[in-house]
């Protein structure tokens, strides 16, 4: 199958294709095109460049798309999301509202325990039909690689559960999607008080199951106050490590607490949310494999303080963006929003935003060599927008639908 994309009025996300990820300066980097055009074999960009340059007339073999003067940009990446759920937690968004904090809920039972047991009640088919339409609704905002996490089982049967719906997504869609097992996201109810029998629990029983069927590429743990300290956190990751699941870690969203320091030990390709993060925790993060990933919309949602993105940028460090999209904290998916939330509210450029959205997003989910910037020899999962004045305006116009098409190789 042959395609050529004709006439965009700008091509953007240009990269080399041996750059897996961007830091520091680097950031503000992105080459464009105007007036260009973009060849695909075999879902692979093949060729791009200005139309001056078309290198001839499409033969009957080739699909030719006319963009009518619109942008083509690579996908949106989103590297963190909690994608299967059961129901909404709309009392919480008034309990937040009328002044409880995140932790106050949680220790009344609510959150994430709200969620495991609306989802223990769900069949795979109503999680899998829920997720789909969740999955579609991101696709249709640009988004074309998704990572999605289990976490809402918290236990056995129902973490197996979460993540066989996810593989059933990932053969009913050509949204590219990885898998990640996050058992450790809070203590099940049935361990109330018993939080080292849980920790053994994903490490004895979870962790070996969900390898023997290959659910999963990652393991993830919320290392955070009130949650799992950096030694239970060691220990599973060490456990997932022994089983083949790279680690992940969401880190320093309620405090400094740790997670950073065991994520970098670790080698975990993601340390994300960041919210409270230090500058110690900043420190540790030079110089590694380690990308800070952030999630603007979920300060947006519960109204805390932004990850200090600027400070890490300015530092030299890369930093990626996810919508953490999640029935709890952030209700949404959209990553556009989330872009214009790190121009906002971070104080991101627009082309930092992007890059942090698309190729270093596709880093955080161990797929930069495939994903996330335009190359010759990359996948074609492209967005292909109305016609638009500049890059800058995509952020900008933050409640605007501006995709016309999708891509997805």
């Amino acid at each position: 199958m042959r395609t050529r994309i004709e006439h965009i009025g700008i091509l953007a996300g240009i990269q080399p294709r041996e750059r897996m990820r961007l830091q520091g300066k680097e950031m503000s980097e992105m080459g464009v095109i105007h007036n260009a055009f973009l060849d695909i074999e075999d879902g692979r960009i093949t060729a791009f460049g200005a139309m001056c340059d078309l290198p001839g007339a499409a033969d009957g073999q080739m699909d030719v798309v006319d963009a009518g003067g619109g942008c083509v940009l690579p996908c949106w990446c989103d590297p963190h999301t909690h994608l299967v759920y059961a129901g909404s937690r709309e009392q919480e968004f008034v309990d937040k509202i009328r002044g409880l904090s995140y932790t106050e809920i949680a220790k009344r039972g609510g959150g994430i325990l709200n969620s495991a047991d609306l989802l223990h009640q769900w069949s795979d088919d109503q999680l899998f039909a829920a997720a789909m339409t969740r999955l579609e609704e991101l696709r249709r905002s640009g988004t074309g690689c998704v990572e999605v996490k289990s976490g809402y089982g918290l236990n056995t049967e129902d973490e197996l559960k979460m993540l066989r719906v996810i593989r059933r997504m990932q053969l009913s869609s050509k949204v590219r999607i990885v898998p990640t097992f996050l058992g450790a996201h809070a203590v099940g109810r049935a361990f109330a008080g018993r939080q080292l029998d849980y920790v053994r629990l994903v490490v004895e029983e979870m962790i070996p199951a969900v390898a023997r069927e290959n659910l999963a590429e990652y393991v993830d743990v919320f290392c955070d106050e009130g949650f799992f300290t950096p030694e239970e956190t060691a220990r599973i990751l060490e456990a997932g490590a022994r089983h083949g699941l790279l680690p992940k870690i969401h880190a320093c969203e309620l405090a400094s607490s740790g997670g950073v320091r065991v994520g970098v030990e670790h080698h975990a390709l993601s340390v994300d949310h960041l919210e409270s993060a230090s500058d110690a925790d900043l420190a540790l993060l030079q110089h590694s494999s380690t990308m800070p990933t952030l999630l603007p919309g979920t300060s947006f949602f519960l109204n805390m303080p932004y990850a200090p993105a600027r400070r890490m940028i300015d530092a030299g460090l890369g930093i990626a963006l996810a919508s953490d999209c999640n029935p709890g904290s952030t209700p949404s998916s959209d990553m556009k929003f989330v872009v214009s939330l790190a121009c906002i509210k971070m104080r991101l450029s627009p082309v930092e935003a992007i890059n942090a959205a698309t190729l270093n997003a596709a880093y955080a989910m161990g797929l930069g060599r495939d994903y996330g910037s335009v190359a010759v020899g990359k996948k074609a999962c492209l967005q292909l927008t109305v016609p638009i004045p500049s890059i800058d305006y995509i952020p900008y116009a933050y409640t605007r639908p501006l995709v016309r098409r999708t891509f997805l190789a």
